[in-house]
């Protein structure tokens, strides 16, 4: 199988692609990667819509996606675009077509860009199962050439660019009747417009992948990659995203793990971060992930090449290896919180961790986000701690210790190799790629107590430590291991961020065991400062597990950014829902505020709550809609009793009382 999508997977290195020149802002070769984002504003509001893309500008958008989904919002494109320019803006416009061909017509006479979803240009969405033979195949791409043509001409005519948009939940019922709902239909999706537009010698061509779900994004355009370059067509630049990736916290999680995973490998041209916000939001997050790399090559160090590469990229298995303990095999990754920095732990600083005391009734309660384990360093916990809590302190503090079944030993590579006094089930060994040495495999291989904590200090972490899991599995391997990272100088924004991408990146490719974060380089803070760094880590490392899909901990949102399609207000019903459903550990709910991202969007959710007019809801359960045209102000409550129905509510609960 040809593995080939990176440039290089262990140095850091940017795909080299044709240029499409948009607007006169190029993307693509050895131009900067651009930062975009969409209007949520009805495209008929010319003035509002205006005044949103300034600020928008401002906040550092490079290009600006605008819906038009029919003729009257096409053409007043033109009268949007006039009034930027009287005002000084030349920011590139593009055009976002779903559905309505003779839009993207006229638009592309008007704008520098049009996005068409090759899910939905020339095909209607019924969610049929369609049996086709090769003939009957082929007169259904030629149906599509016949629709898709006359848009290419034009904008061969008129110098304007297109981004070939494919995303996972609105794949066309012909797709998914011969590939299935995968990553190879949806790469499938986009080369069969590919084709005709190479036919017809236009190449001005941005591609994207989009999907909510991180493994099926990332492998979607890993596979895009590998079969642009297998048919020897053009390299086109990649528009990067995970789509209706939520809000806050768990949308910038989300799109960091997506983004971040391709950004490392070298892909992507153009991000724009999917947030249920306003869209000035999005852009400082975008160019943060893209700043990353502006300087990566020179700062990391040399990683030596990888040989033999034992995974298949293109889709998820995870490392097979030993149950140690409850770490490994078919546990889920656990999640160990850095409390080493701490001399004088108490009952109640456990909270910080999910693990909440009450003095009433003198027990513990775990919250869905609880850690699996403590990492104290070289200070003891003292009191007993909670069930189902573990402990791992130093090696020379273990050694002088009291033993305890809960209390589980971190050695050096170093320690591990000169000391025989261990652990007689669990045994946590720090170790970098420099560690992995023969004699070292040799010993670790037929250790059935070991678990390997991995970590390094490379700016360019992620492909370093993927090369360390590379050569244990090379080696026949199968030890858990806990992925170790710690984070310096940096602002909240940026750990957040940089932990998704590191360790959500290794994650999607079914590798690592485990998270332990912390910011151990940090200068001493006050101890409440110190407990609070400890509850933000804690939350996000099981954010990541969530977002990589390996881990869920709470409810997911599948929430749409919203754009002037929108029935409804997207930032106020998500907080809505939110607020009523948020304990529903593992329920995925699609917030969508129009049909367009409607049953194919949220192709991942168990429920969904979908805009259909004003003030009127659909609900769906999965892809069925059940209720069609519920009073927005009920719908909450109806969604809710559908949930119940499928006996999946449960009532919330106070753990602190």
């Amino acid at each position: 199988m040809n593995k080939n999508y990176s440039p290089s997977l262990t140095e850091y290195k940017r795909r080299k692609t044709r240029v499409v020149n948009i607007g006169g802002i190029p993307m693509g070769g050895d131009y900067p990667i651009r930062v975009q984002s969409m209007t949520t504003v009805d495209t008929m509001d010319t003035v509002g819509s205006v005044e949103q893309c300034i600020r928008m500008i401002e906040a550092g958008c490079e290009y600006i996606r605008i819906t038009a989904p029919s003729i009257k919002e096409a053409e007043n494109l033109k009268n949007i675009k006039e009034e930027l320019r009287r005002r000084g803006y030349n920011v590139p416009l593009v055009a976002d077509i779903h559905f309505t061909p003779n839009a993207a017509e006229v638009a592309a006479r008007i704008v520098e860009k049009v996005r068409v979803n090759p899910g939905n240009y020339a095909d209607k969405k019924k969610f049929e199962v369609i049996e086709y033979n090769d003939e009957t195949y082929k007169a259904e791409l030629n149906r599509i050439r016949e629709r898709f043509v006359p848009l290419v001409r034009i904008c061969k005519e008129h110098g304007t660019a297109m981004r070939i948009g494919t995303n996972h939940g609105s794949l066309s019922d012909r797709i998914l009747s011969r590939y299935g709902d995968t990553p190879l239909g949806m790469v499938e999706s986009a080369l069969e417009f590919i084709r005709i537009c190479e036919a017809e010698e236009y190449y001005d061509i941005v591609i994207s992948m989009k999907a909510s779900n991180t493994q099926v994004m990332v492998q979607a355009y890993r596979l895009l990659v590998q079969k642009l370059d297998e048919e020897g067509l053009q390299p086109y630049p990649l528009h990067l995203g995970v789509t209706e990736a939520g809000e806050a916290e768990d949308g910038r999680i989300k799109s960091a793990v997506g983004i971040g995973t391709l950004l490392e490998d070298g892909l992507g041209d153009t991000v724009r971060v999917s947030l249920t916000e306003a869209p000035e939001a999005e852009a400082p997050v975008a160019q943060a992930l893209i700043d990353r790399y502006t300087h990566r090559a020179e700062k990391a160090d040399p990683i030596k090449p990888i040989c033999n590469v034992p995974i298949d990229p293109f889709q998820y298995h995870r490392r097979e290896t030993i149950e140690v303990e409850n770490i490994g095999a078919q546990n889920v990754p656990r999640v160990i919180a850095d409390l080493s920095r701490l001399t004088d732990v108490q009952y109640a600083d456990l909270k910080c961790v999910g693990h909440l005391y009450s003095m009433l009734l003198d027990k513990f309660n775990m919250n869905d986000q609880g850690a699996d384990y403590i990492y104290t360093g070289d200070n003891p916990i003292s009191f007993m701690l909670p069930n189902g809590l573990k402990e791992i302190v130093n090696y020379s503090s273990w050694l002088q210790s009291e033993r305890s079944e809960h209390r589980h030993p971190l050695l050096t590579a170093t320690e591990y190799l000169a000391n025989s006094e261990r652990d007689a089930k669990l045994n946590f060994i720090l170790a970098t790629i420099h560690d992995l040495t023969a004699e070292f495999i040799e010993q670790v291989k037929t250790d059935g107590a070991a678990v390997l904590m991995l970590h390094t200090t490379n700016e360019h972490a992620m492909p370093e430590l993927r090369k360390c899991f590379f050569r244990l599995m090379n080696n026949g391997i199968q030890v858990p291991c806990i992925i170790k990272r710690a984070y310096g100088e940096l602002t909240a924004d940026q750990i957040q961020l940089y932990a998704s991408t590191d360790i959500g990146g290794l994650l999607i490719d079914g590798l690592g065991d485990g998270v332990l974060l912390s910011t151990e380089l940090l200068p001493e803070q006050e101890k409440s400062a110190e407990l609070q760094t400890i509850d933000t880590l804690n939350k996000l490392s099981f954010g990541i597990l969530q977002a990589a899909r390996t881990r869920m901990s709470k409810t997911e949102y599948i929430s749409c950014p919203s754009c002037g399609r929108t029935l409804f207000d997207l930032q106020e019903t998500t907080a809505m829902i939110r607020k009523r459903t948020d304990h529903l550990k593992g329920v995925k709910i699609g917030i969508m505020g129009c049909i367009v991202n409607g049953p194919g969007e949220m192709a991942d959710a168990d429920y969904g709550y979908v805009g259909v007019g004003k003030d009127k809801i659909a609900l769906y359960r999965g892809q069925t809609v059940i209720k069609k045209s519920v009073p927005a102000d009920r719908a909450v409550d109806e969604l809710i009793e559908l949930i119940r129905e499928d006996d999946r509510w449960i009532e919330p609960v106070n753990l602190e009382a």
